[in-house]
């Protein structure tokens, strides 16, 4: 599985670690993201993750900026993703499950054992194919999208 890891300036250190973590479980894994410690815009690197996610260079995106949420805004911009800003593994089970995320927001404030377990659940998580409620409502979202 090819996952995508993009970040600003505050997200570094996580996606370092994060590479390496999954890069040790056997996923091919592509920095979109910074290595600049200077302040960088997380808007310029949401939209590259979006991009590769939505143009299916990758799996899954993983961006990661301070608290996450204007990365994840920023992400959700690009036609065709569906970013959430995840906290817990619950939420990242749910959120592929259930919502259909293909990129998942991280802040590089949380600890990094955190992080793993988010990143964990999701990539284990079984995207869903049968249950018509949540397939009716992503219909929903991709209609209103394209209007």
């Amino acid at each position: 599985m090819k996952i995508g890891i993009a970040n600003d300036h505050r997200g570094i250190e996580t996606k370092q670690k994060l590479t390496e973590y999954l890069t040790n479980k056997g996923y091919n894994v592509v920095n979109y993201g910074t290595n600049q410690e200077g302040r960088v815009d997380y808007t310029t690197y949401g939209f590259i993750i979006g991009e590769a996610v939505a143009k299916n260079e990758v799996d899954y995106g993983i961006a990661i900026c301070g608290s996450a949420i204007g990365i994840s805004i920023a992400c959700n911009k690009v036609k065709g993703v569906r970013c959430g800003k995840i906290n817990t593994p619950e939420e990242a089970i749910h959120g592929k499950e259930r919502d259909f995320v293909n990129v998942i927001a991280l802040s590089g404030m949380a600890p990094i054992e955190e992080n793993i377990k988010i990143v964990d659940a999701f990539l284990e998580a079984k995207e869903n194919t049968v249950d018509p409620v949540y397939k009716n409502r992503m219909a929903q979202i991709v209609e209103y999208e394209n209007d």
